[in-house]
């Protein structure tokens, strides 16, 4: 949803205090709001799957696991946006003054729909991947036991792909290892 007069640019000020008094969750961008589209049930149970693993994972070890509840700034572009998970290792750093907006995630994550798949994929990850803390950035299928992994190593970021029930993905910058066969946990008949 844009918004309903886009000749009027928002504010960061502004939308954020639209967005805390919403009954739902807006993207923005450049002076615009975008309401997110819901989720199904997959999507839901494959990110909440994906939070619990991470969160036992990562245990008493100085990470913090959050899910699509908390907004995280991209400040290089200014993009304001809910990751389906995501991870700070160290201090939290939030926008000035307010503790609902983090700034420095070290790992997030995106479960892909058909309708975001090409935006996580292609204009979001480049947003993502403008993070100075961030490590890691995951895209989970919906349609299959299927991750994919983008790693920073020395500036460059690659690309480590895993499929199947039996599989692993092993996270290098947060030192943990998830199995496959967790992630997609009750998820639809089709796993």
């Amino acid at each position: 949803m844009a918004l309903a007069n886009p000749e009027q640019r928002l504010s960061e000020a502004q939308y954020l205090e639209i967005e805390r008094a919403a009954d739902f969750k807006s993207e923005f961008y450049d002076g615009e709001m975008f309401a997110m589209a819901g989720e199904t049930r997959d999507h839901s149970l494959i990110a909440s799957n994906l939070v619990r693993e991470l969160g036992n994972r990562l245990g008493n070890r100085p990470c913090v696991v959050f899910n699509s509840d908390l907004r995280v700034k991209i400040q290089a572009t200014g993009l304001f946006t809910y990751p389906d998970a995501s991870v700070v290792c160290g201090p939290e750093e939030y926008v000035p003054g307010v503790d609902d907006t983090l700034v420095n995630p070290t790992f997030v994550a995106e479960v892909l729909s058909d309708s975001t798949e090409a935006y996580d994929r292609g204009k979001k990850a480049e947003n993502y991947r403008q993070i100075v803390s961030l490590r890691e950035y995951m895209l989970l299928s919906q349609k299959e036991p299927h991750v994919e992994l983008f790693t920073r190593w020395e500036g460059q970021w690659a690309l480590r792909e895993v499929s199947g029930l039996d599989a692993v993905v092993e996270l290098p910058a947060l030192s943990v290892t998830l199995a496959l066969s967790e992630l997609y946990a009750k998820v639809g008949c089709q796993m």
